[in-house]
């Protein structure tokens, strides 16, 4: 990879203060321009290189490119893992990087503990008074099976967890297996995953082969009681297929980090129904003490793609346009 301006780039920062800070410390002392995402994100003026995050703007993006796109634009980091937020052509820039894995540990330890919430029911046993002091029978996570739709960062450090509470974690990836992976079981359907598993975490990208993959018809051979939890995206699930087994008892639960769209309309049935724990998509939230921003991880991620960038080496988790992910 050859850069004209590699001596000083031209950075818009679009991922505020905390990776502003790491730019201007940076050896190649870039030249930033750091501008909060607005109206039009894709309106960067020249620049070599773009660090922008899945704001609700980049929703407004013009179907087509705007004229003389990507002009000198050479990379484009976004902070997110998932690149189905934004508009193709910003995907088909001459290079894209995403923020595979920063977020990896505080998404698992959500689905842990969702997973905990339903097995032992501590919101639902809560003493409030003398005459709710009666017996409670509580479920367990060891011998349990949890299923992984997806297994690249998130899924491996979801599994790392499960397994050490004893669950037994079955997987389903695209990508080969490594020798090294003994502890978890590979399956090689989605519907294999779900009649097996108490537990189904989603945490796969959303694709056009991946759309809608959670449907009625996956849905009726899942496992009897089955509770699903999705931190991945909301496209992935039919959400009337969904409320319909929960309704028939097909399955028993779910856990939705994510929805479609996002927000929901008012008075969209998940938001009261008695089997649905919905949040904000705020499972990639979780700051380390004393770190600003919980950015750490995707600082280093981004600094190092910078040190590459300008070198002229390869980047880091680099996003395949024709993949999608």
């Amino acid at each position: 990879m050859s850069h004209a301006a590699a001596a000083r780039p031209v950075v818009v920062n679009q991922l505020g203060p905390v990776i502003a800070s790491a730019l201007a410390a940076h050896p190649a002392r870039p030249l930033v321009r750091d501008r909060p995402i607005g109206e039009a994100p894709w309106e960067i003026e020249d620049a070599d290189v773009l660090l922008t995050g899945p704001d609700r703007a980049w929703q407004r993006a013009p179907s087509q490119p705007p004229p003389d796109w990507p002009g000198r634009l050479r990379w484009v980091q976004v902070a997110s893992t998932g690149v189905d937020w934004f508009p193709r052509w910003l995907i088909e820039a001459p290079m894209v990087t995403c923020g595979r894995g920063h977020n990896a540990e505080a998404i698992a330890e959500y689905v842990l503990a969702a997973i905990l919430l339903h097995e032992k029911r501590l919101d639902a046993v809560r003493v409030r008074a003398a005459e709710d002091w009666t017996r409670h029978s509580l479920g367990t996570l060891r011998g349990k099976v949890l299923g992984l739709a997806g297994y690249g960062a998130i899924g491996r450090a979801i599994a790392a967890r499960a397994r050490a509470f004893g669950m037994t974690v079955l997987a389903l990836r695209r990508s080969a297996w490594s020798s090294a992976e003994t502890e978890i079981i590979g399956v090689d359907s989605l519907g294999v995953l779900a009649s097996a598993s108490d537990h189904l975490a989603l945490a796969m990208p959303l694709t056009e082969a991946t759309h809608y993959c959670i449907n009625a018809t996956l849905l009726s051979v899942a496992k009897p009681g089955l509770h699903l939890i999705n931190v991945a995206r909301g496209g992935l699930v039919d959400q009337t297929a969904l409320l319909d087994a929960l309704d028939s008892d097909r399955i028993a639960f779910a856990t939705l980090d994510v929805t479609d769209p996002e927000p929901l309309p008012a008075f969209h049935p998940l938001y009261t129904h008695a089997r649905v724990r919905l949040t904000p998509h705020i499972s990639w939230s979780g700051e380390a003490p004393g770190v600003a921003s919980g950015r750490a991880a995707l600082t280093s991620q981004i600094v190092a793609n910078l040190d590459a960038y300008v070198r002229g080496d390869a980047l880091l988790h680099v996003v395949d346009p024709h993949r999608g992910y």
